[in-house]
């Protein structure tokens, strides 16, 4: 897929647009916005991720267009994961709702950066060896069979990061909210505020899922525009989605192990295209094996579109059997 410079700096400057105004004017008051505020901005953020899809479709090809939606959806399931985990850390930090819209934008804007990082160095992995498809492949199962156990075990107490409770027995953090500010000072002296531990909180949760996320778009495009556009349009519109249907996603019991599903499948993708060009001198003596199978992107989309249908309807189907009459 060939990208020009200037389609390059268009795409940069366009989502950061947007970006920056959702952080200037939407969310520059704190405040819990209304049902009717971010069911707008979020079809809005779907549309545009739709009709971007659709242009290159249209521009390069259904190829490179499947690839997109493939991983646009792929890596939009991981971050509804990742923000039902910014639902347990909110009500576990107990943040009163109106800082709750300030500490989620700046959680996504984490996320986005630690995805940048690591899309420019998985870029440059692939490119100069190929066999690091296996490494990603290997990766990708490891973390869907310890998502397909947790998925299975009762909902424990929440397990706060060791750099978290570092930070609290050896900084000096205060009790007392200042908005959305981290910092507080007190007696001439200067605090951190509960909004630092929770933006440190959210950072490490961000850098967790990011080490999964780009494996697996990896898996389903080797093109670094596509990888780093379906990354942005996934973690559009998070924050509203958080606010509409936070309840919603405590309903869908089946994400985990349809997400575990996925990667699964998308790790043993990576290997069989690391086994499709191999050149590790120890396996097949270096030579490409010519029984593995390159999965078609369409294949991919039917997958993962499919699992996704048939995770929501079997959460929203057990989770009517259990409400009460």
């Amino acid at each position: 897929m060939h990208v020009t410079p200037l389609v390059w700096w268009i795409t940069i400057l366009v989502t950061s647009a947007i970006l920056i105004f959702d952080i200037f004017v939407i969310g520059r008051r704190p405040h819990a916005p209304s049902r009717r505020e971010v069911a707008g901005f979020l079809i809005l953020y779907v549309g545009l991720a739709v009709l971007f899809g659709i242009g290159i479709w249209v521009t390069a090809g259904a190829e490179y267009g499947g690839e997109f939606f493939a991983g646009w959806l792929t890596e939009y399931s991981l971050s509804v994961d990742n923000l039902f985990i910014f639902i347990v850390i909110m009500g576990r930090l107990a943040v009163p709702r109106e800082l709750q819209q300030s500490a989620l934008l700046i959680g996504i804007v984490l996320a986005l950066v630690l995805r940048g990082i690591f899309i420019a160095l998985g870029a440059a992995a692939i490119a100069q060896f190929s066999w690091v498809f296996y490494i990603f492949g290997a990766f990708l199962i490891y973390t869907a069979l310890n998502l397909a156990r947790e998925s299975g075990e009762e909902e424990g107490g929440y397990d706060e990061p060791r750099l978290v409770r570092w930070a609290r027995g050896h900084l000096r953090v205060s009790e007392e909210w200042n908005g959305a500010r981290i910092t507080i000072r007190r007696n001439g002296a200067r605090y951190f505020t509960p909004m630092f531990i929770v933006i440190l909180t959210l950072g490490i949760t961000d850098l967790l899922f990011a080490l999964d996320s780009i494996p697996a778009i990896y898996g389903l495009t080797k093109e670094p525009y596509i990888v780093l556009t379906a990354n942005i349009f996934a973690l559009m519109g998070l924050r509203q989605l958080y606010f509409l249907i936070g309840d919603l996603l405590k309903r869908l019991v089946y994400l985990s192990y349809g997400l575990a599903f996925l990667l699964l499948f998308i790790g043993v993708k990576l290997i069989l295209h690391a086994m499709h060009e191999n050149a590790l001198p120890f396996i097949n003596g270096g030579e490409p094996i010519s029984w593995a199978p390159d999965i078609p992107i369409w294949v991919s989309l039917l997958v993962i579109v499919g699992t996704l249908v048939i995770t929501t309807v079997l959460s929203l189907a057990a989770d009517r059997r259990r409400a009460p009459v």
